[in-house]
């Protein structure tokens, strides 16, 4: 099945012309190309459109899990006749296997797995390997190791109408793909068994389970049936079950694995008492045959990942099998920011490597450990033959690369052996295909040529925000005037500071002012974020202080002003990308403004203002030619806030027939685990909004009702 893209409108501005241009460069088979689109303008319309035209397997890549969600929402939205599946890190919480050695301190692995995100992850993995009309929005995670395809395929296990099967065959085969056999708790990676009849729920599906009818040893009907009600949905010809977890591999693989996990241990051990490492030695032995003991027993243990390489067969140092893997030769990447991207995926070889170094070297892990591990940036560049890169501020890598006559990739990293030099780096300037340069002209095979497409104009006519500069003695007493002012008018600030500490103690400092003013910062957990973000938006406050936060990705609409405050002190959080960036929050706004607060306008101060200008001038152009008269961006919040809307009139409807004695209480408690559980399958879904709002009126009928708990730990007495 092709892609099927779906859309109320259809390209406009300088849309058509990246798309075509792009889709150009990619039909030629050049592996590196840049997207550089401004804030508002359709970016991820236009990578929609270069999914549908191309129609091969695509990988969007995103820097973090928020943003990631939120492409997921729009591909999904695109493409609903297709594959769309999402893909990042299954922790809700995630602490590491550490071992601080000067302070002789272990930390174990601790961590939380959202269950629906798992079940996203192991749907990612069946799609890829049954279809093509796939596109699957990932994080980072894509590059850390998973299973064999090869395995996971092999171990599929297919039923059909009129097969010849007997029922205790296939438990034995649910079994070997690491499904559990419950006959009470049913649930996800479960199977149950009634007479003649098996139901499985499927790990990678959601409200949906399989019934599996026999009549003897042959397989008499197949249905879907509703997990709750057990209603059938459909019967069906056949159903494929995939494995239920990512780390699986057939019996006679994982013996020949457990022997060479031993061979490896006993050599370790023999090592390290050589070197009179008594300790280590023995740590290493208790630790391993207790994990050889849990795969003998139960095909699996904690931390099997750290024996993926002797699971799946791989020599020593050979990488491992990631999501990559899954996909067939021809699939695109798309890096959406780019320039936040590709500097992540190089970092995360080394950050991992140092951490488990330290637990090889102290008998907590064999070395063989080493090989779980994510892709070097080299071997993803390898597995990745055409990639799209979309930025407003794309980098000194996607810039250098961008090239027709570039097959390889070429590691700009300030390599001096390749004749790379730093400094001319930080000095490159883009010179992408503009705007009128008609399709047919734009040269995909040209020697040097820039393959950097220009996408600058906006739909909806906004030009980029003003930018003023202010000295920074008195930029304090200058924000608080300004905000008073766009309050006024019912529109948002955002203002950006370079510490922690700094926004808490402005954000301290604008309350004591009487402004309603919040701080956001990396000790703030995700769903809070959205939370924040959301309130933001709903006028619930006005102002919003924050680092670097504030950047990438950020849809506020309703934000007119932002203040970055000491604009002239150089560095990672006021070089030129993070100052477009960031300037770049009010842009979806009317009276789109950005105060800079400096008293010398430095090389990236003056690269923003040249770039504002330009952007201005072509979008003035623009309008001007149409007829378009500039409008506000708009987003469906209200929209949003209805459904939350509708959450909370329930909530207090119920809440207003409580009276605090016992019966009520009984039913408050009735009430609020079905609000929990809302609570839960909304963040399981990834509606952030509506599971932060269930959660305020949660908090609410607990009070009303008498539940909740002063500072004392005692329930406060229920009103009368």
């Amino acid at each position: 099945m092709s892609f099927q893209l779906v859309s109320e409108y259809g390209a406009k501005g300088d849309q058509e012309q990246a798309i075509e241009k792009l889709v150009k460069s990619l039909g030629a088979g050049n592996a590196h190309q840049t997207l550089l689109g401004v804030t508002g303008s359709g970016k991820t319309f236009s990578m929609a459109n270069i999914v549908e035209r191309m129609g091969r397997p695509t990988l969007v890549m995103s820097h973090n899990k928020t943003l990631a969600a939120q492409l997921y929402s729009e591909f999904k939205n695109f493409f609903p006749h297709n594959a769309v599946e999402y893909f990042v890190s299954y922790f809700d919480y995630y602490q590491p296997e550490a071992y601080i050695p000067r302070s002789d301190t272990y930390i174990e692995k601790d961590s939380s797995i959202n269950d629906e995100i798992e079940r996203l992850r192991l749907s990612t993995m069946g799609s890829l390997l049954t279809r093509r009309d796939v596109l699957v929005v990932a994080s980072v995670s894509c590059i850390y190791g998973l299973g064999s395809p090869d395995d996971y395929e092999g171990m599929m296990v297919p039923v059909w109408e009129g097969q010849e099967l007997a029922r205790d065959e296939l438990l034995a085969q649910l079994v070997g793909i690491l499904f559990e056999r419950n006959d009470v708790a049913f649930g996800r990676g479960r199977f149950r068994v009634r007479g003649d009849v098996v139901e499985v729920h499927p790990a990678y599906l959601e409200d949906t389970a399989i019934r599996v009818e026999f009549f003897g040893d042959e397989v008499d009907r197949v249905s879907s049936i509703d997990v709750l009600t057990g209603a059938v949905i459909e019967r069906m010809d056949k159903h494929t079950f995939f494995p239920a977890k990512q780390f699986v591999s057939s019996a006679d693989k994982m013996q020949r694995a457990m022997i060479a996990i031993r061979a490896e241990m006993e050599e370790r051990i023999g090592i390290f008492e050589k070197e009179g490492k008594l300790i280590e030695a023995q740590r290493l032995k208790m630790r391993t045959e207790y994990d050889l003991e849990m795969m003998q027993e139960m095909g699996f243990c904690q931390g099997i990942e750290n024996y993926s390489r002797h699971i799946t067969g791989r020599a020593p140092g050979e990488r491992p099998y990631t999501l990559l893997d899954f996909f067939p030769d021809d699939f695109l990447v798309l890096m959406d920011e780019s320039h936040v991207s590709v500097p992540q995926i190089r970092g995360m070889y080394e950050g991992d490597m140092s951490r488990k170094r330290v637990l090889v070297e102290h008998g907590f892990r064999l070395p063989s450990a080493l090989d779980n591990r994510p892709l070097r940036f080299n071997e993803f560049m390898e597995m990745t033959t055409q990639r799209v890169y979309v930025s407003a501020t794309p980098g000194p890598f996607e810039v250098v690369n961008s090239r027709p006559d570039n097959r390889g990739f070429i590691p700009v990293h300030g390599n001096q052996e390749r004749g790379i030099d730093p400094i001319r780096l930080r000095q490159l300037r883009i010179e992408p295909s503009p705007t009128e340069e008609p399709v047919e002209e734009f040269d995909v095979t040209g020697k040097g040529r820039l393959l950097i497409v220009e996408q600058i104009i906006r739909p909806t006519g906004l030009l980029d925000p003003t930018l003023t500069l202010k000295p920074l003695a008195g930029q304090i007493d200058e924000t608080i005037e300004r905000c008073h002012q766009r309050i006024q008018k019912g529109e948002r600030v955002l203002v950006t500071t370079l510490t922690k500490r700094t926004a808490e103690d402005l954000t301290e400092y604008l309350q004591g002012a009487g402004l309603k003013v919040r701080y956001i910062h990396a000790d703030i957990d995700a769903v809070e974020r959205v939370e924040i973000l959301r309130q933001l938006r709903a006028a619930e406050f006005d102002i919003l202080v924050g680092i670097n936060l504030l950047r990438e990705g950020l849809d506020l609409p309703e934000v007119s002003l932002v203040c970055i405050l000491d604009a002239d002190k150089e560095g990672f959080l006021r070089n030129e990308t993070s100052l477009i960036q960031t300037a770049g929050r009010a842009a979806r706004h009317l009276n789109g403004e950005c105060v800079l607060f400096c008293d010398e306008v430095t090389e990236s101060i003056q690269r923003l203002i040249d770039v504002t200008e330009y952007r201005r001038g072509r979008q003035e152009d623009y309008n001007e030619k149409h007829g378009i008269t500039p409008q506000s961006v708009v987003r469906a919040v209200q929209e949003s806030l209805h459904q939350l809307q509708d959450d909370k009139s329930r909530a207090e409807k119920l809440s207003s027939s409580l009276v605090a004695e016992d019966a009520a209480v009984y039913d408050a408690v009735n009430v609020l685990m079905e609000l929990e559980s809302e609570m839960q399958e909304a963040a399981g879904k990834l509606e952030f909004e509506r599971a932060a709002h269930l959660r305020d009126q949660i908090r609410e009928l607990k009070k009303r009702a008498g539940l909740e708990k002063d500072e004392s730990g005692k329930a406060s007495p229920g009103k009368s």
